[in-house]
């Protein structure tokens, strides 16, 4: 989860900080009366500053980055030593190096500025870089988990909304009722049994689609009747190679995630074409699913015209997975590819 707050948070922050620190210096530690010149008093705190500034940036945006937000809290610690090395590298090279050559003076006298002593000094002095990093990292972690939270709510509400919607609308259920009605008159069996997978599919709408995750083979069941029931609604006509490969059971996925692929299909796709057929395959292996459609587009469609759309997709999948998903989108020629990955869990 890549934090994206604005850099001028942090100029802002620190500027604050850098005019409560010569308030600071001057109303209590009278470092006034310490220097000669106001400009070199300046010199000093501005590239103490700045070294304070450069780690605390390198800190939030890599280390916490890295570390804190993978939950590696052993291995920031282990980090600390270094980020307070490359502290006393900055605030070496900002003072002893560039503040020397433009203004003649040193911070440090020349004994202090040994290796040794430098760097054991400024450990204290770095150590606050750190920790103010760590803490404004940890803030707006929170706080983007939060906003997260309250996306992925409204998300599934749409996505809810939408499903149902395109699913159980009166036109779709009129005109598989039409065809049901008009098998009855010869096979009142096979009409029974097509009953039964429309009350199987609202069943699945109503109780299942609510829920953040849902367990594969019910998801698997519910796109296998959806297809069932668009067969008669195309009146046999429906060119779509479907399949699902490998073994599963139990295991969970993104609510609503496999429907998603499937609906945009029969949406925008051509597939009343013997020569320009549809795809959609499921494949279960090693711990991970995979979905991939392909489709001739209708009439200039595109695949996030409507719908739930795949932004809103791909929040949700961030939400759930984090980083180990992919997710693929490819549009060319007239027609339309999608491709998913995501890890099952037990």
């Amino acid at each position: 989860m890549k934090l994206k707050i604005p850099f001028y948070y942090h100029i802002i922050l620190f500027l604050g900080l850098f005019l409560t620190y010569c308030l600071w210096d001057y109303g209590i530690n009278n470092r006034m009366a310490m220097v000669q010149q106001t400009e070199l008093y300046l010199w000093v705190i501005s590239t103490f500053m700045l070294s304070v500034f450069v780690v605390y940036i390198l800190n939030f945006y890599t280390v916490c980055d890295w570390f804190l937000n993978k939950k590696k809290i052993h291995f920031y610690f282990l980090s600390i030593p270094v980020s307070l090395l490359i502290f006393a590298g900055v605030r070496y090279f900002l003072q002893e190096i560039i503040m020397f050559k433009i203004t003649g003076e040193h911070n440090y006298f020349e004994e202090t500025r040994e290796i040794t002593y430098y760097i054991k000094d400024n450990f204290f002095y770095g150590l606050p870089a750190i920790i103010l990093s760590a803490l404004s990292y940890l803030f707006w972690q929170s706080q983007y988990s939060q906003k997260q939270n309250q996306e992925l709510l409204l998300e599934n509400k749409k996505a809810e909304f939408q499903m149902l919607k395109a699913q159980v609308s009166p036109h779709f259920l009129f005109n598989t009722l039409n065809s049901f009605y008009s098998q009855l008159v010869l096979k009142e069996d096979e009409m029974a049994d097509d009953i039964l997978v429309l009350s199987d599919l609202l069943r699945y709408v109503i109780t299942e689609t609510d829920k953040d995750e849902a367990v594969l083979s019910k998801e698997i069941q519910f796109i296998q009747n959806y297809i069932h029931l668009q067969k008669k609604r195309f009146e046999d006509q429906l060119y779509l190679d479907f399949s699902v490969e490998g073994e599963y059971s139990n295991e969970r996925i993104l609510s609503s995630a496999l429907i998603h692929f499937v609906e945009n299909v029969f949406k925008h796709g051509k597939l009343n074409d013997k020569e320009e057929k549809a795809l959609i395959s499921i494949q279960i292996k090693k711990g991970f699913l995979e979905i991939s459609t392909f489709n001739y587009n209708v009439n200039g469609e595109n695949y996030s015209s409507t719908g739930i759309g795949f932004e809103n997709l791909t929040k949700r999948l961030e939400y759930m997975y984090k980083d180990q998903f992919i997710l693929e989108k490819t549009e060319e020629n007239n027609t339309f590819k999608t491709y998913l990955k995501i890890p099952l869990k037990n």
